[in-house]
């Protein structure tokens, strides 16, 4: 992700961060778990335990097949190669569109590695001229930590103390990995922001940005940030999720799933809610799961993390900086009143932060367009206070206009995300919370029936009740049948919605069997 990003050139990486931690040192420690990956072709082993004295597990990285004679070799390698080689232009050039001082790196690396470990074979020689360009011209051990899928997040915050990450299973950990030094972290600040043309200084302190990758990264300097320098690393979830993915991990039913499907198939808009981390862009993306295949698809984000089917009818946009000079930017307002101009049937907004964002999204939606957002805020009630308050500032009586506020719910104490509620909004702005989640028991319950968002479906497709309880059934079959199946890539849920949107008689035959789809 951050490979051949530029150089650490000066520096020398702490002997501790890629050595591991001793077997003897385990034996006041309980390892919970441990896991092997790739950074590039450089085999990694990961243990996470948990250790007498710490307060939170320890995330170990330990470079399989690298002895302490070898690291010693090496980094003598290291050293004649920044004698041979000028690094100097390393902070000017960017190595990933020109790739010059890569290629002479590269070549001198073969050079020394065949002359120091003559009898290695090409896969040896391979794995150590990774591990040497990764020290040489990257972020050493921080490209490891964004290697590692089951990782969210990984936060520097000082010289003084080791990198934390947050992990998938078992949230925030405390590594073996440390930064020689603040300025250190701070040539990784200004060697990320140079790569995306962006400048973090003493005058300038602050830097967020969004890596080609999709990857967000923020840094700070001293004194602004008070222990030292930091950078807040975000990754992009290379794999996206999908309902499937959602039902499995219970992070929602698949009845509450099958009314969300509902709302979606017939167009009505719906908001996203939620604090930070809950979850909100992967129901959005969980949401856009559901879009018919015959419809134009525009989707506005700060950051590309929507993805949808690549069949679709589907044009994705993203918002741009302003430059040094302070021009060019493209905010989202400007994608916003753009969209409106390209035909879209389906309108998927990345955040809404303020009034004017509001207001072009509830102008599509009362000109005919379905609308699909975020917003921060806990619960059904604070998303109505938020859109109605400053700085969005909406008037009441627009409210209506969305149909359906799903609530995501993370548990900070154990990292679980889940739907916490299902709510309608009646035509006279109140709410209604349809499907609550029960924190106890981790249940979605049904709560109140429905009062507007059903009759509102009756209203403009002519169906029944009856035949609206029967549409929501077959869904909940397709969706445990999707989970039974394993089908959980954006692509082949796409494949199977299309598929039930063009010829459901054939695909519930299918299920009815369950079989699989040819």
């Amino acid at each position: 992700m951050l490979h051949k990003a530029k150089s650490e050139a000066h520096h020398k990486e702490k002997k501790s961060r890629s050595a591991g931690m001793p077997e003897k040192a385990f034996s006041d420690t309980k390892v919970i778990s441990t896991y092997n990956f790739s950074s590039g072709n450089i085999p990694i082993t990961i243990k996470i335990y948990t250790k007498k004295g710490e307060f939170v597990p320890i995330y170990d990285v330990s470079i399989s097949g690298i002895s302490k004679n070898t690291e010693i070799v090496l980094e003598r390698i290291r050293e004649e190669l920044t004698s041979q080689v000028s690094l100097g232009m390393v902070d000017i050039l960017n190595t990933k569109s020109t790739g010059i001082i890569e290629k002479k790196f590269t070549e001198a690396i073969e050079t020394l590695l065949n002359r120091h470990f003559p009898d290695a074979n090409e896969s040896v020689i391979g794995f150590l001229k990774s591990y040497l360009i990764q020290k040489s011209l990257g972020m050493g051990s921080i490209e490891i930590l964004m290697d590692d899928v089951y990782l969210e997040e990984i936060a520097i915050n000082d010289a003084e103390e080791p990198v934390w990450v947050y992990h998938i299973k078992y949230g925030w950990l405390k590594t073996t990995i440390t930064m020689q030094s603040e300025d250190q972290i701070r040539h990784y600040a200004a060697m990320i922001g140079r790569k995306i043309g962006r400048q973090i200084t003493i005058l300038e302190p602050l830097m967020d940005a969004h890596l080609e990758t999709g990857d967000r990264v923020n840094a700070t300097l001293e004194p602004i940030s008070v222990h030292g320098n930091t950078i807040t690393l975000r990754k992009f979830a290379a794999k996206p999720w999908t309902i499937t993915d959602f039902i499995k991990s219970e992070t929602i039913s698949p009845a509450a799933a099958a009314l969300i499907w509902l709302g979606t198939q017939f167009e009505l808009s719906a908001l996203i809610s939620g604090g930070t981390a809950t979850g909100k862009t992967s129901m959005l993306n969980v949401v856009a799961n559901f879009f018919p295949p015959n419809q134009r698809v525009i989707s506005i984000e700060d950051t590309r993390e929507i993805q949808l089917p690549k069949f679709l009818h589907w044009v994705p946009m993203v918002t741009r900086l302003p430059n040094p000079e302070g021009k060019g930017e493209i905010s989202m307002l400007d994608l916003l009143v753009n969209s409106l101009r390209m035909r879209p049937d389906r309108i998927v907004v990345g955040e809404i932060r303020r009034k004017r964002e509001a207001e072009v999204l509830f102008e599509a939606i009362h000109t005919g367009h379905s609308v699909y957002a975020t917003v921060h805020a806990n619960d059904t009630r604070e998303t109505i206070t938020r859109l109605t308050n400053p700085p969005i500032d909406i008037p009441m009586t627009m409210i209506p206009a969305i149909s359906m506020i799903i609530v995501q719910y993370r548990n900070r104490r154990t990292g679980i995300r889940k739907t916490f509620q299902i709510s309608e909004i009646l035509p006279n702005s109140e709410t209604n919370t349809l499907i609550q989640l029960d924190i106890k028991s981790g249940k979605l319950n049904q709560i109140n029936k429905s009062k507007s968002l059903i009759s509102t479906i009756e209203l403009f497709t002519g169906f029944t009740q009856n035949e609206l309880k029967k549409s929501i059934s077959e869904k909940e079959l397709i969706l445990k049948w999707l989970v039974r199946q394993d089908i959980n890539t954006v692509d082949e849920v796409g494949k199977v919605m299309a598929q039930y949107y063009t010829d459901s008689a054939n695909l519930m035959e299918v299920i009815k069997k369950n079989r699989k789809l040819a």
